[in-house]
């Protein structure tokens, strides 16, 4: 039926399907313009995330801006006149951008202990480093000294300053309600945000003479991060297919055996990529490399059936082109098709995650498939019908040196594969006990990149990376216990002014001052930042005597707007009886688990601090993140069961044989478990990318299991002798599987070319999974057939 069906829609019209094949390409091909990339933090997050709604809550609240970091390490010493006057001339020039909202440098510290004025004078008339007048080696011990500004805007050893520049905020976007407009409106902030870092980065240059400047700060690693999946799309989708262009010569030695499978890839990634364009699909880091995919995915498909028709050419030569091209299509049509299905069954395991993106790669790549099958079964076939018979026939070629080799390890050498795989084993059960989940992300770039070198300046000298926020909530006070409290003796009425006055009591300040002290100890945590940070410069302003409640109260109403909204209003928000305490993570500590680090603070704080769980919560990046990598590993282990299982059943609906599918998994789960075990003994914790590895080795090696065995068993029931079944299948379709399988391999090495790490991690190991996958299907498979005989007796 589907033979008849085949020839009479696609063999017998070849060109008919050519034109509609054509047309679907003018028509996708029309839509890559709308092919978009998306390197954006949003990406990383899980959607719907209580931790997320809550930390915009909370920047909303105190004031958070989106910002960029410079890190200024001049060649003279920080205060000599040169770098001062270099250090204006950078910050006047930044000023002038239109895009920012203001620069704050070494330079605008207010310096409140470098006069002799009184307490008063010095808040409203404060000095700063460029006012005239001023002794700057006395201002700039103040602020190397300072509880507030040490570790953060000054490096300890006063060598290196941060200068931060605030980003106009953004008022537009939340006033757009249609979704279509919100997502332009992204785009064009986007292009805005790599005009704005290019501008930046000029500027930069500039200045390079008179010091080391780094650029830092989540709106340039958006952009850097675009760059990066821009590059690794074009580095790998042409590096795979030069490498597809050699491994076609080496095998056919014949340029039409190149052209064809060639054509049969261009068609579906160029099809594809217009499916992501008018589905508005967007590719992000984690899906950066679905074209090299694809590449090598429909290579493997195309090898195969152009191997199987020329073996079947060379069999039958007094058959037309056209009976071949049905013979193998019919042959190969079911293989290919559990190929597909299996693989698919494995990508479609990432939409169980929250994370949309790994969600998107899952539908991305079943899409791709899908397209690379078809386009297989119909341009494949449709160009060969159009060659004549001197085109496509290649001389023949010396069997495989490798397939036999692994052919003669199979039938005589039990002991050594046995042995083997049982090795394998118990290094994987001893790896994979060995696993960790982490999310490093200034070690998921490469050391050169301006990224990686911005991130350790900051992890090193300016007190850490990745943000935390400890949010402490007061339980609120009846009018009754407030008349109790000596500090509120001369209580009137419920006024603004008098809950300002009178917010500042002991307990607040003790809460808030044994918190940041017990953050500040942790070994992980590098600058820590609270109300009692402005308390400690308070202090050595009052002669170096505690603040009263009152005193505190005075203090705060007395304080210059602008001071209060840059360094108390942050911190404390009296509306919300709340106080924030802001740190950063040191993100290059190499013993650093942030999860484990996130459940002591929360274990400590309720159990050695005795707050209750009501009276403090932690938000912030590092949460988001850690959220995310938690999510992932979960999903996946579970979903990695879903797989085998899938996988499983699929085998037994295609060889009807319970033995048969066992032994046909079994090569594969060993492969995918090694490369879980191998990460685990290198010590290299599971991320948002390497977590996926073994659902997607699975799904991918498994296609080898598929072929070798669909092909013994039709081979098996013409000769019915297994040794020989074996060696001509090592033949055969042995020699189909080694190519593709070094296909495969060496497309994944390509992309040890990125400059995103996880990228290059999955890239190996994928790669060694696949090389492993390979070898087992090609001895232990066969060794198992042999020892089991899944397909009856043979004869004598």
């Amino acid at each position: 039926m589907f033979a008849r069906l085949y020839q009479n829609s696609v063999i017998q019209k070849p060109k008919a399907i050519l034109a509609l094949l054509i047309f679907c390409l003018l028509f996708f091909g029309y839509h890559t313009k709308d092919f978009k990339l998306d390197a954006s933090s949003d990406t990383l997050l899980i959607e719907n995330d209580p931790d997320l709604k809550y930390l915009r809550e909370v920047n909303d609240r105190y004031g958070a801006k989106d910002f960029l970091v410079l890190t200024y390490t001049p060649n003279e010493a920080m205060i000599s006149e040169n770098s001062i006057n270099n250090l204006l001339s950078l910050k006047y020039k930044i000023q002038s951008l239109d895009w920012v909202h203001s620069v704050i440098t070494l330079l605008d510290i207010p310096l409140l202990s470098s006069t002799d004025e009184t307490l008063t004078e010095k808040l409203k008339n404060f000095s700063t480093l460029k006012s005239e007048g001023i002794d700057k080696k006395r201002g700039f011990n103040e602020i190397l000294n300072s509880p507030v500004f040490k570790n953060f805007v000054i490096s300890e050893d006063g060598k290196t300053t941060g200068i931060i520049v605030n980003i106009k905020k953004d008022k537009i976007s939340k006033e757009l309600k249609n979704k279509k407009d919100i997502e332009n409106y992204k785009d064009s902030l986007k292009k805005k945000n790599h005009e704005n870092i290019i501008q930046i980065r000029e500027i930069i240059k500039t200045f390079s003479q008179v010091g080391k400047i780094h650029l830092g700060g989540i709106p340039m690693i958006a952009d850097d991060m675009m760059s990066f999946i821009k590059n690794d799309i074009i580095v790998f989708g042409v590096g795979v297919l030069l490498f597809i262009i050699v491994t076609l010569w080496f095998v056919f030695r014949k340029l039409v055996w190149i052209i064809v499978p060639i054509s049969s890839c261009f068609f579906s990634v160029l099809i594809m990529t217009g499916l992501l364009g008018l589905l508005g699909w967007k590719v992000t880091v984690i899906s950066s490399n679905f074209i090299a995919l694809m590449l090598i995915l429909t290579m493997a498909m195309n090898i195969h059936m152009s191997v199987r028709y020329i073996q079947i050419r060379k069999e039958k030569p007094n058959l037309s082109n056209q009976e071949i091209i049905l013979i193998t299509t019919s042959k190969m049509f079911w293989p290919i098709l559990y190929t597909v299905l299996t693989t698919i069954c494995a990508f479609l395991s990432l939409i169980f995650s929250e994370i949309k993106p790994v969600i998107d790669f899952g539908w991305m790549m079943t899409l791709g498939l899908l397209t690379s099958f078809t386009v297989t079964f119909t341009l494949l076939p449709t160009i060969l019908n159009f060659l004549s018979k001197d085109k496509i026939e290649i001389k023949d070629t010396n069997k495989s040196i490798i397939t036999s080799f692994l052919a003669t390890i199979s039938i005589n050498n039990s002991k050594t594969i046995f042995i083997t795989t049982s090795l394998i084993i118990i290094l994987s059960i001893l790896g994979i006990s060995k696993l960790e989940v982490e999310n490093s992300f200034i070690n998921y770039f490469k050391k050169n990149t301006e990224i990686y070198k911005g991130m350790k300046l900051i992890d090193n000298n300016l007190g850490g990376t990745t943000p935390l926020e400890i949010i402490l909530n007061f339980p609120k006070k009846t009018k009754e216990a407030k008349e109790e409290d000596d500090d509120f003796d001369d209580w009137e009425e419920d006024t603004d002014s008098n809950n300002e006055k009178y917010w500042f009591t002991k307990d607040k300040i003790d809460k808030i001052k044994k918190v940041h002290e017990y953050l500040d100890s942790l070994d992980s945590v590098g600058k820590v930042l609270s109300f009692s940070s402005i308390l400690q410069v308070a202090k050595k302003l009052n002669n170096n005597k505690e603040l009263g409640t009152l005193e505190m109260g005075v203090l705060y109403n007395k304080i210059p707007d602008s001071i209060k909204k840059e360094i108390v209003d942050p911190y404390i928000s009296i509306k919300d009886n709340q106080a924030r305490i802001n740190l950063r993570i040191i993100d290059s500590k190499k013993d650093l688990r942030r999860n484990d680090l996130i459940k002591k603070i929360n274990y400590d704080l309720e159990n050695k601090l005795n707050l209750k769980k009501n009276e403090f919560k932690l938000a912030g990046v590092l949460i988001l993140f850690n959220n995310l990598l938690q999510s992932l590993f979960k999903s996946q282990i579970l979903t990695l069961g879903f797989v085998m299982v899938g996988i499983f059943l699929m085998f037994l609906i295609l060889f009807r044989n319970l033995t048969l599918s066992l032994i046909g998994v079994v090569p594969n789960f060993i492969a995918a478990f090694f490369i879980l075990g191998i990460i685990g003994l290198l010590g290299i914790p599971l991320d948002m990318m390497t977590i996926t590895i073994a659902a997607i080795t699975i799904g991918i090696a498994v296609d080898n299991s598929i072929h070798y065995i669909y092909r013994f068993k039709e081979e098996f029931s013409t000769n019915k002798k297994y040794h020989d079944t074996l060696k001509l299948c090592h033949s055969t379709v042995g020699t189909a599987i080694l190519n593709t399988s070094i296909t495969i391999v060496f497309g994944f090495s390509i992309l040890v070319f990125s400059n995103f790490i996880p990228t290059i991690y999955f890239g190996v190991f994928t790669g060694i999974a696949m090389l492993l996958a390979m070898i087992s299907v090609l001895t232990l498979l066969p060794k198992l057939i042999l020892i089991i005989k899944p397909f009856g007796p043979e004869n004598n």
